[in-house]
Protein backbone atom coordinates (compact mmCIF):
# COMPACT_ATOMS: atom_id res chain seq x y z
CA UNK A 1 0.00 0.00 0.00
CA UNK A 2 1.78 2.94 -1.22
CA UNK A 3 -0.55 5.59 0.56
CA UNK A 4 -1.67 5.03 3.52
CA UNK A 5 -5.59 4.64 3.99
CA UNK A 6 -7.75 6.12 6.51
CA UNK A 7 -10.70 4.05 7.95
CA UNK A 8 -13.08 5.22 10.72
CA UNK A 9 -15.08 2.78 12.69
CA UNK A 10 -18.14 3.97 14.24
CA UNK A 11 -19.13 2.14 17.47
CA UNK A 12 -15.03 2.08 18.20
CA UNK A 13 -15.13 0.60 21.56
CA UNK A 14 -17.43 -2.74 20.80
CA UNK A 15 -16.32 -6.05 20.98
CA UNK A 16 -16.05 -6.96 17.19
CA UNK A 17 -14.70 -2.68 16.42
CA UNK A 18 -11.67 -3.96 18.92
CA UNK A 19 -11.11 -7.01 17.34
CA UNK A 20 -11.31 -4.89 13.48
CA UNK A 21 -8.79 -2.30 14.35
CA UNK A 22 -5.63 -3.63 15.37
CA UNK A 23 -6.19 -6.29 11.88
CA UNK A 24 -7.06 -2.97 9.91
CA UNK A 25 -3.82 -1.23 11.23
CA UNK A 26 -1.88 -4.78 10.37
CA UNK A 27 -2.77 -4.40 7.32
CA UNK A 28 -1.27 -0.97 6.42
CA UNK A 29 -4.44 1.01 7.36
CA UNK A 30 -4.71 4.23 9.96
CA UNK A 31 -7.88 3.47 11.94
CA UNK A 32 -9.82 6.71 13.61
CA UNK A 33 -12.46 5.27 15.98
CA UNK A 34 -16.06 7.07 17.29
CA UNK A 35 -16.84 6.47 20.78
CA UNK A 36 -19.14 8.18 22.90
CA UNK A 37 -17.72 7.85 26.41
CA UNK A 38 -14.17 8.94 26.83
CA UNK A 39 -13.38 6.49 29.53
CA UNK A 40 -12.98 4.28 26.74
CA UNK A 41 -10.31 6.26 25.26
CA UNK A 42 -7.15 3.72 26.86
CA UNK A 43 -8.63 0.84 25.43
CA UNK A 44 -9.76 2.20 22.07
CA UNK A 45 -5.35 3.56 22.07
CA UNK A 46 -4.22 0.21 23.15
CA UNK A 47 -5.17 -1.00 19.63
CA UNK A 48 -3.72 0.80 17.39
CA UNK A 49 -6.76 3.29 16.57
CA UNK A 50 -7.35 6.68 17.38
CA UNK A 51 -10.62 7.38 19.23
CA UNK A 52 -12.70 10.11 18.73
CA UNK A 53 -15.40 11.37 20.84
CA UNK A 54 -18.59 11.19 18.93
CA UNK A 55 -21.84 10.44 19.95
CA UNK A 56 -23.39 8.63 16.55
CA UNK A 57 -26.87 8.69 18.40
CA UNK A 58 -26.92 12.42 18.43
CA UNK A 59 -24.68 13.65 15.60
CA UNK A 60 -26.37 15.17 12.57
CA UNK A 61 -25.23 13.93 9.43
CA UNK A 62 -22.99 16.97 8.69
CA UNK A 63 -20.70 16.37 11.97
CA UNK A 64 -20.60 12.87 10.71
CA UNK A 65 -19.39 14.01 7.48
CA UNK A 66 -16.73 16.19 8.67
CA UNK A 67 -15.29 13.27 10.98
CA UNK A 68 -15.61 11.11 7.97
CA UNK A 69 -13.95 13.70 5.70
CA UNK A 70 -10.26 12.64 4.02
CA UNK A 71 -11.23 8.65 5.20
CA UNK A 72 -11.35 5.74 2.29
CA UNK A 73 -14.00 3.90 3.98
CA UNK A 74 -16.50 3.69 6.89
CA UNK A 75 -17.49 0.53 8.84
CA UNK A 76 -20.15 0.60 11.04
CA UNK A 77 -20.14 -1.54 14.22
CA UNK A 78 -22.32 0.18 16.50
CA UNK A 79 -25.51 -0.91 18.58
CA UNK A 80 -27.64 0.23 21.31
CA UNK A 81 -27.21 -3.28 22.93
CA UNK A 82 -31.12 -3.98 22.97
CA UNK A 83 -33.40 -3.60 25.97
CA UNK A 84 -34.31 -0.10 25.01
CA UNK A 85 -36.44 -0.30 21.67
CA UNK A 86 -36.07 3.21 21.13
CA UNK A 87 -32.86 3.60 21.45
CA UNK A 88 -32.71 0.48 19.71
CA UNK A 89 -34.17 2.69 16.53
CA UNK A 90 -31.99 5.84 17.32
CA UNK A 91 -28.92 4.16 17.14
CA UNK A 92 -28.83 0.64 14.51
CA UNK A 93 -31.35 2.47 12.02
CA UNK A 94 -31.48 6.19 12.17
CA UNK A 95 -28.03 7.05 13.34
CA UNK A 96 -26.95 4.04 10.72
CA UNK A 97 -28.65 5.91 7.70
CA UNK A 98 -27.04 9.53 8.35
CA UNK A 99 -23.58 7.79 8.39
CA UNK A 100 -24.72 6.44 5.36
CA UNK A 101 -25.78 9.97 3.98
CA UNK A 102 -22.73 11.84 5.45
CA UNK A 103 -20.16 9.07 3.82
CA UNK A 104 -21.69 10.14 0.87
CA UNK A 105 -21.64 13.79 1.51
CA UNK A 106 -18.13 13.33 2.77
CA UNK A 107 -16.80 11.02 -0.72
CA UNK A 108 -16.31 8.35 0.86
CA UNK A 109 -17.85 5.62 -1.28
CA UNK A 110 -16.40 2.38 0.71
CA UNK A 111 -18.90 0.94 3.36
CA UNK A 112 -19.14 -2.04 5.45
CA UNK A 113 -21.81 -2.51 7.62
CA UNK A 114 -21.90 -5.04 10.37
CA UNK A 115 -25.46 -6.49 10.44
CA UNK A 116 -26.53 -9.80 10.98
CA UNK A 117 -27.49 -13.14 9.21
CA UNK A 118 -31.28 -13.16 9.23
CA UNK A 119 -31.71 -9.20 9.16
CA UNK A 120 -33.36 -9.32 5.45
CA UNK A 121 -36.35 -11.80 6.88
CA UNK A 122 -37.02 -11.75 10.30
CA UNK A 123 -39.18 -8.95 10.26
CA UNK A 124 -41.81 -11.10 8.26
CA UNK A 125 -41.10 -14.17 10.89
CA UNK A 126 -41.30 -12.64 14.23
CA UNK A 127 -43.80 -11.32 16.43
CA UNK A 128 -44.01 -7.82 16.77
CA UNK A 129 -44.01 -8.40 20.66
CA UNK A 130 -40.82 -10.01 20.41
CA UNK A 131 -38.01 -8.33 22.41
CA UNK A 132 -35.77 -8.85 19.44
CA UNK A 133 -37.93 -7.30 16.96
CA UNK A 134 -37.27 -3.75 17.62
CA UNK A 135 -33.37 -4.78 16.92
CA UNK A 136 -34.70 -7.11 13.98
CA UNK A 137 -36.34 -3.91 12.62
CA UNK A 138 -34.08 -1.14 13.42
CA UNK A 139 -31.16 -3.50 10.93
CA UNK A 140 -33.60 -4.39 8.49
CA UNK A 141 -34.45 -0.70 7.20
CA UNK A 142 -30.72 -0.08 7.90
CA UNK A 143 -29.51 -2.95 5.25
CA UNK A 144 -32.42 -1.81 2.49
CA UNK A 145 -31.33 1.93 2.66
CA UNK A 146 -28.09 1.39 2.21
CA UNK A 147 -28.67 -1.19 -0.73
CA UNK A 148 -30.60 2.00 -2.22
CA UNK A 149 -27.36 3.90 -1.87
CA UNK A 150 -24.67 4.63 -4.73
CA UNK A 151 -22.28 3.91 -1.77
CA UNK A 152 -19.54 0.81 -2.79
CA UNK A 153 -21.30 -1.44 0.76
CA UNK A 154 -20.77 -4.48 1.87
CA UNK A 155 -23.82 -5.72 4.44
CA UNK A 156 -22.18 -8.58 6.73
CA UNK A 157 -23.94 -10.69 8.24
CA UNK A 158 -22.69 -13.09 10.90
CA UNK A 159 -24.69 -15.60 12.80
CA UNK A 160 -24.99 -15.72 16.89
CA UNK A 161 -21.76 -13.94 17.88
CA UNK A 162 -19.24 -15.83 20.60
CA UNK A 163 -15.94 -14.82 21.66
CA UNK A 164 -13.83 -17.44 20.08
CA UNK A 165 -10.81 -17.25 18.72
CA UNK A 166 -10.70 -16.10 14.77
CA UNK A 167 -10.90 -19.64 12.71
CA UNK A 168 -10.17 -18.20 9.85
CA UNK A 169 -12.80 -19.97 8.05
CA UNK A 170 -16.46 -19.93 7.53
CA UNK A 171 -19.30 -20.86 5.80
CA UNK A 172 -21.82 -18.62 3.51
CA UNK A 173 -25.29 -18.85 3.99
CA UNK A 174 -28.47 -17.56 2.32
CA UNK A 175 -30.66 -14.34 3.71
CA UNK A 176 -32.86 -17.35 5.94
CA UNK A 177 -29.50 -18.78 7.61
CA UNK A 178 -29.37 -21.99 5.69
CA UNK A 179 -25.98 -23.33 4.88
CA UNK A 180 -26.03 -26.74 3.37
CA UNK A 181 -25.32 -29.72 5.32
CA UNK A 182 -21.97 -28.06 7.47
CA UNK A 183 -25.15 -25.89 9.06
CA UNK A 184 -27.82 -28.52 10.19
CA UNK A 185 -26.35 -28.93 13.50
CA UNK A 186 -28.53 -26.21 15.12
CA UNK A 187 -27.50 -23.35 17.25
CA UNK A 188 -24.06 -24.83 16.89
CA UNK A 189 -23.73 -24.69 13.48
CA UNK A 190 -25.21 -20.93 13.26
CA UNK A 191 -22.28 -19.07 15.27
CA UNK A 192 -19.92 -17.38 14.21
CA UNK A 193 -16.93 -15.57 16.35
CA UNK A 194 -16.60 -11.79 16.35
CA UNK A 195 -12.98 -12.76 15.55
CA UNK A 196 -14.00 -14.11 12.36
CA UNK A 197 -16.16 -11.01 12.23
CA UNK A 198 -13.36 -8.97 11.83
CA UNK A 199 -11.17 -10.76 9.88
CA UNK A 200 -13.81 -10.73 7.36
CA UNK A 201 -14.06 -6.65 7.68
CA UNK A 202 -10.34 -7.36 6.89
CA UNK A 203 -10.74 -9.37 3.97
CA UNK A 204 -13.01 -7.18 2.03
CA UNK A 205 -11.26 -3.79 2.77
CA UNK A 206 -7.67 -5.18 2.17
CA UNK A 207 -8.75 -7.20 -0.85
CA UNK A 208 -12.02 -5.12 -2.59
CA UNK A 209 -14.23 -8.68 -2.03
CA UNK A 210 -17.90 -8.62 -2.04
CA UNK A 211 -18.30 -4.91 -3.46
CA UNK A 212 -22.25 -4.12 -3.13
CA UNK A 213 -22.83 -7.60 -1.79
CA UNK A 214 -24.80 -8.92 0.98
CA UNK A 215 -22.40 -11.49 3.35
CA UNK A 216 -24.31 -13.72 5.63
CA UNK A 217 -21.91 -16.11 7.02
CA UNK A 218 -21.41 -18.42 10.31
CA UNK A 219 -18.31 -20.19 11.42
CA UNK A 220 -17.18 -23.17 8.77
CA UNK A 221 -14.23 -24.59 6.67
CA UNK A 222 -13.53 -22.29 3.94
CA UNK A 223 -10.96 -20.11 3.96
CA UNK A 224 -12.46 -16.69 3.88
CA UNK A 225 -10.28 -15.67 1.12
CA UNK A 226 -11.41 -18.68 -1.02
CA UNK A 227 -15.41 -18.12 0.42
CA UNK A 228 -16.08 -14.20 -0.05
CA UNK A 229 -14.47 -12.93 -3.71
Amino acid sequence: MTEQKNIVIVGGHGKIALLTAPRLIDAGFAVDSLIRNPAHAEEVEATGAAPVLLDVEQAETQTLAEAFAGAWAVVFSAGAGGGNPARTKAVDHLAAVRTMDAAAQAGVSRYVMVSYSRSEVDIHSLDPESSFYPYAEAKHHADHYLRGTELDYTILGPGRLTDEPASGSVILTDAAGAAGTSAQGGAEATRTSRGNVAEVIRHVLVSGAASRQVINFFDGDAPISEAIS
